[in-house]
């Protein structure tokens, strides 16, 4: 950190404030990602922590780094967000009688949060104290997993285990006690070792590689022409079909496909895949051909989790509002 700059921005140089916070904006939005699950309320909470940081620079002592004060700063901020959120009754869309699922769950309010935003990160290597490399860390599965957890777990997990803070600087960021934050992250660990096992995606393709291309092609061709069977054959015997916030999950081939059977005819059209990546994974922007125009429509998000050689989930958005975030048209040409 430029001691200068620092006196500059404490003297009111907004320059010089951007030039201290802006090699942490990538890594705080994903921060805040990571703790409310919304890529909008986390662009939100980045732009609170930056006005609060600008408002209490002569509150920065310099006992901790300014990447340390930053976070404490965007933790308590989510923090707040999240309670706030909790006070507001929050409506599930209903689902126009869908088939039998094999579980139902509690809603998880998640997007998918896109692959841009995430470059330069590899470059930011996690502290000493991190158990989840950052592929993992971006993963859905793993994003999914964090909003099942208590706000204050969540937070206490992501700054110990994913950025790897010690345990001391994680109790004063949340202005705790060492002990109370060692308890927090024994109850995260637990849960968070159930939905998602340690080292879970190292099977999985590397990002772009020839194997991944070849799979999620064979995917994009099968949905695009409405085969659903091909569809199946390429997934995991215990695959997933999620679609956040929805609390209806289906596992396996015969209820997976029973339940695309039974969307494609309502829907009356095979979709259009457009590929796009998010979470560090592949995903589709997906378009519904307009009956009454020669376009096709945003339909909704798709996101894939791929095992050695084939597919163990697939995760289904319905925001259509995201997709200019991923650089997708809001419609296609016929």
């Amino acid at each position: 950190m430029s001691e200068t700059a620092l006196r500059r921005a404490r003297a009111g140089d907004e320059n010089a404030f951007r030039e201290l916070t802006d090699p942490y904006r990538r890594e705080l939005q994903l921060h805040c990602y990571r703790i409310l699950g919304s890529l909008q309320d986390a662009e939100d909470q980045l732009q609170e922590t930056l006005l609060a940081a600008w408002r209490g620079l002569e509150g920065f002592k310099e006992r901790a780094s300014l990447r340390a004060w930053l976070y404490r700063i965007a933790t308590n901020r989510c923090l707040n967000a999240l309670r706030d959120r909790g006070r507001r009754p929050q409506e599930v869309p209903s689902m126009v009688e869908p088939p039998e699922p094999t579980r139902r769950v509690e809603p998880v309010w998640l997007e998918p949060y896109p692959d841009v935003l995430l470059e330069g990160l590899a470059d930011t290597a996690p502290g000493p104290e991190a158990r989840y490399e950052t592929r993992e860390s971006v993963g859905l599965a793993f994003a999914a997993a964090l909003q099942t957890l208590p706000p204050r777990q969540r937070a206490a997990l992501v700054l110990r285990d994913v950025l790897g803070f010690h345990t001391a600087e994680v109790a004063e960021m949340l202005d705790s006690s060492e002990g109370s934050v060692k308890g927090a992250l024994q109850r995260a660990r637990a849960t968070l070792d159930e939905r998602v096992p340690h080292g879970g995606r190292e099977r999985a393709p590397l990002p772009s590689s020839a194997s991944e291309r070849e799979l999620v092609g064979r995917f994009a061709a099968a949905v695009e022409r409405g085969d659903t069977e091909a569809v199946v054959s390429l997934l995991t015997d215990d695959a997933w079909l999620t679609m956040p916030p929805e609390p209806y999950e289906y596992q396996g081939a015969r209820p997976i496909a029973r339940f695309l059977h039974d969307r494609a005819a309502r829907r009356g059209a095979n979709l259009r895949l457009v590929p796009t990546r998010a979470n560090g994974q592949p995903a589709f922007g997906c378009y519904l051909p307009d009956a009454q125009a020669p376009i096709a429509r945003a339909y909704g998000l798709m996101v894939l989790t791929l095992g050695e050689d084939s597919i163990s989930a697939i995760t289904w958005f319905a925001e259509r509002s995201l997709f200019p975030r991923f650089g997708l048209p809001r419609t296609l040409p016929e």
